[in-house]
């Protein structure tokens, strides 16, 4: 991953004096990793929620059960949510969320591996994106986790 967009992210945070929170399913914390890894990232980083299981996704960040078994975990709405409950549930101004199948099992033909929805919640607006990535498990977690911060940094110019 890119250190470079990530200093480039706390920058911008600490300016606006704005904190970060992350929800993350398919990346296991690899957004919160790459945010942490850098010094002084208590300034702009505030929490992150590892909500793998649907249980955790309503546990810590309010999805509905409903909409998970309407559209699935990994969806559009569920994306959605998991960004708004992570800035609701935090003190932050920008929440990234990412729900995906990183594989290599857990695909259907609607959803193939590599399927991740990615949601940024910037202020009170909220934006989402379906992207499909390639390789193996490692690969995709790591395109994913990349996406969901260079998306922030599109988001926050």
């Amino acid at each position: 991953m890119s250190h470079d967009i990530t200093q480039w992210l706390a920058e911008r945070l600490v300016q606006r004096h704005w904190m970060l929170s992350t929800a993350e399913s398919c990346t296991g914390g690899l957004i919160a990793s790459e945010c942490t890894g850098l010094p002084g990232s208590s300034a702009w980083f505030d929490r992150g929620f590892v909500t793998y299981s649907n249980l955790s996704k309503t546990q810590m960040l309010g999805v509905p059960e409903s909409l998970i078994e309407l559209h699935g975990a990994v969806s559009e709405p569920v994306a959605k949510a998991m960004a708004c409950g992570a800035a609701y549930r935090s003190s932050s101004m920008v929440a990234v969320a990412v729900t995906g199948i990183a594989g290599p099992s857990g695909a259907s033909p609607d959803k193939p591996v590599g399927t991740v929805w990615l949601s940024w919640w910037i202020n009170g607006c909220v934006q989402t994106e379906l992207r499909q990535f390639v390789g193996n498990r490692g690969a995709i977690r790591t395109a994913t986790a990349q996406c969901a911060l260079e998306g922030l940094m599109h988001r926050l110019r």
